[in-house]
């Protein structure tokens, strides 16, 4: 993983489990930032063609959030609870309005490289193997890669 922009998207074959890594030019505290702040999390997260609105959001041990994804006149709705929020590592559920009974557990985690560098960890756990072939399948690779080019530019642009 020699370049910031360069995503990797594993499905682990043993278990339903979805890893993404990915470096980024920037310190731990900045990527734990950019996903806690609604505000700022609504700016990069999703594909290019789609903009966020966040309805409620409590990033801290306990609480929850809820953002809508509008793309033209569509929109998908997504929510979960916030298990463990802490500098190096969250914890949290990930639920999609359109397929409730499908909740997703994702852990990420920021590892300091040195030098204002990041590698972020994250992994999601989903009920089975059919529900994590669904996500691959549904453009996710789009979103997160398209998303974390935004974030990217955010961090180039100070804005994070």
């Amino acid at each position: 993983m020699t370049e910031a922009t360069q995503t990797r998207i594993e499905a682990d074959p043993r278990v339903p489990v979805i890893r993404l890594t990915r470096d980024f030019a920037a310190t731990p505290a900045q990527l734990f930032r950019a996903h806690t702040d609604p505000d700022l999390f609504a700016r990069w997260v999703g594909p290019d063609a789609t903009g966020t609105r966040i309805e409620h959001w409590d990033a801290r041990t306990g609480g929850s959030w809820r953002y809508v994804a509008a793309h033209g006149d569509a929109e998908y709705g997504f929510h979960g609870c916030f298990h463990e929020v802490r500098p190096e590592r969250i914890v949290q559920t990930f639920t999609f309005d359109g397929q409730p009974e499908g909740v997703a557990l994702e852990t990420l985690w920021f590892e300091d490289l040195g030098d204002g560098r990041t590698r972020l960890h994250a992994q999601s756990l989903v009920d089975s193997f059919e529900d994590r072939d669904a996500w691959l399948a549904s453009g996710m690779e789009t979103g997160v890669n398209e998303g974390y080019a935004k974030l990217d530019k955010m961090l180039a642009d100070g804005a994070v």
